[in-house]
């Protein structure tokens, strides 16, 4: 166990920490050389030997990403607008299916040219211009996973409580419009440590954390399921009643169409960046399994926080939508504690396989000379604390407006990305042209004006809803209805604007393609990238002399 010895231990640690003290990472080129800006090993088309996804795999990690606290509270939120599991039922099955719609045909990008987001979006935005989809995306990654620490904050204090009932007496210092107490932010910093220092280990070493999450967390959803449906004897009146609308200025129609902008937003994401995961598909994600997974592991697992609401309304006359607080009125102290460890080890792996990892390979995708996954993990860590996203989900409310705003920037950027690639481009891209700094891609100075036109027209109109959501006084006309359904809104509005633009005002011709050029299949020959221009050599050259003398100057610092 010598590796195990504090001087071991400590070595290694400062060997780590110092390598990433440097201006510069070290320099690693990918697939393609030629191009050291737009390459590297976790930008380039997965080997077929590492494309090994089938129905099985991808149903597993639906299974594992769903039956998650994010699908307790957006389902319970849903039902803080005044509906029963009557109306929420249905919401929840219909804004996964159509979710999952948008998810099956982006995951089909990634699974026939086996590339990532990243990549896949210079093919729509340009190779400067897929930045920006890049930093949106990122952004709501950061994000969920600061929101997340807070909520598993919270699955620690039930935990805590559950050992020593003495804790719930912490003195609290903060004042009541903090949005957290001392106990609360207490714990939400333990947790943000531990969770840290998780996702800084290489994903590949925490498979036996995913193994246990698979095993404990689908039981844990089920037997609250069945708690809740025997405390109420077959429901309570948050199943069996009658909805009571709570909004001020909503009717049923809007407060509907706001319940199913909130489920489509819950993995309106991942309707962007399915590539990540959709590369690995070993057959490209052939067949309709994918499209059945989301709204029937959505809806099965809704039925969890809908009783489980229900039966704690029962019992305490009080509508509670957020899961610890539901927990911390558990009367049994083992229920209490294995419930919170449970969540709180779902919460963990949802946000390292959904949150953390995505965003660290996302950005450091956009300049790969200076940031790697650590640095980008290092910084997502403190975007969790300094975003204060205790205040985002004080109540209800400021979580369905979460849910709804970043969905408007979703909406038009899925609708844009389906349009260029299966209508506009018909499925036919060129491989090696993503990776190239002048190649197609490049469009008009790196970006492609199309695609940014179509995603503002679909972004825009939705914003005086946004302002209206967060301050319900604030007049903005009959403006606020487009942003009940802003997702819906956004995803067709920005397809045909770019429909429009490349059909009848200016035709990308160069980007249109006879005939689609893949990475290398199975049973294939890999053939080799095409040969720089001598432009391009020297600056490959260059790139190399400046990343190899910076890495020289390296000293104890």
């Amino acid at each position: 166990m010598s590796f195990l010895s504090p001087n071991r231990l400590g070595q290694r640690v400062k060997t780590k920490v110092k390598s990433q003290l440097h201006w510069r990472v070290p320099f690693e080129a990918g697939q393609y050389g030629n191009s050291p800006r737009w390459s590297n090993k976790d930008l380039d088309p997965v080997p077929v030997e590492k494309r090994t996804w089938g129905a099985l795999e991808y149903w597993s990690y639906w299974c594992s990403d769903m039956l998650a606290p994010p699908l307790a509270s957006t389902v319970s939120s849903v039902m803080a607008l005044g509906f029963t599991a009557r109306e929420t039922i249905p919401i929840v099955f219909f804004g996964f299916a159509i979710c999952s719609v948008a998810i099956t045909l982006t995951g089909k990008m990634g699974a026939k040219y086996s590339i990532p987001f990243p990549v896949i979006v210079r093919s729509v935005f340009g190779m400067y211009g897929s930045y920006f989809a890049i930093v949106i995306r990122s952004f709501v990654a950061a994000m969920w996973t600061a929101i997340l620490c807070v909520q598993a904050g919270g699955f620690l204090q039930n935990c805590i409580e559950a050992i020593w009932p003495s804790f719930k007496n912490f003195p609290n210092h903060l004042s009541a419009n903090a949005g957290i107490t001392s106990a609360g932010l207490l714990c939400f910093f333990l947790y943000w440590m531990g969770q840290t220092a998780l996702a800084l280990m290489p994903i590949e070493k925490l498979r036996i954390l995913f193994l246990v999450k698979a095993a404990v967390v689908p039981p844990t959803f089920f037997a609250l399921f069945l708690w809740g449906a025997i405390v109420t004897h077959g429901g309570g009146p948050l199943v069996t009643g009658h909805y009571k609308l709570t909004s001020t200025y909503m009717n049923l129609a809007y407060s509907s169409l706001t319940g199913l902008n909130a489920i489509i937003g819950l993995f309106s994401s991942l309707a962007v960046n399915m590539p990540d995961f959709g590369r690995f598909s070993k057959n490209n994600l052939a067949g309709g399994h994918q499209f059945l997974a989301l709204p029937i592991i959505g809806t099965l697992g809704s039925l969890c926080p809908i009783f489980v609401t229900s039966a704690n309304q029962y019992q305490t006359g009080v509508f509670t939508w957020y899961m610890p607080a539901i927990i911390e009125n558990f009367h049994s102290r083992p229920a209490k504690f294995f419930t919170g460890f449970s969540f709180m080890l779902a919460t963990i792996g949802n946000q390292i396989a959904a949150g953390t990892y995505p965003f660290s390979n996302d950005v450091s995708g956009m300049a790969p000379k200076y940031i790697n996954i650590f640095r980008a993990t290092i910084f997502i860590s403190v975007f969790c604390v300094v975003s204060t996203p205790w205040n985002i989900i004080k109540n209800a409310a400021g979580f369905l407006s979460f849910l709804s705003g970043y969905s408007c920037f979703m909406g038009p950027l899925a609708g844009t990305m389906i349009c260029d690639y299966w209508i506009i481009k018909k499925q036919k891209l060129d491989i090696h042209e993503l990776y190239k700094d002048h190649g197609i891609y490049h469009y008009n100075h790196g970006f492609n004006w199309r695609a940014f036109v179509a995603f503002v027209i679909g972004f825009g109109p939705s914003m005086p809803g946004f302002a209206k959501s967060i301050h319900p006084t604030l007049n903005v006309g009959g403006a606020w209805k487009l942003y009940t359904f802003a997702w819906l809104f956004g995803f067709f509005t920005s397809m045909l604007v770019y429909y429009v633009i490349c059909t009848y005002i200016d035709r990308p011709t160069s980007v249109i393609l006879d005939h689609a050029v893949l990475p290398p299949q199975r049973g294939e020959i890999p053939a080799s990238p095409p040969s720089p221009s001598s432009e391009e050599a020297d600056e490959l050259d260059v790139e190399k002399q400046n990343i190899h003398a910076r890495a020289k100057e390296v000293g104890d610092v």
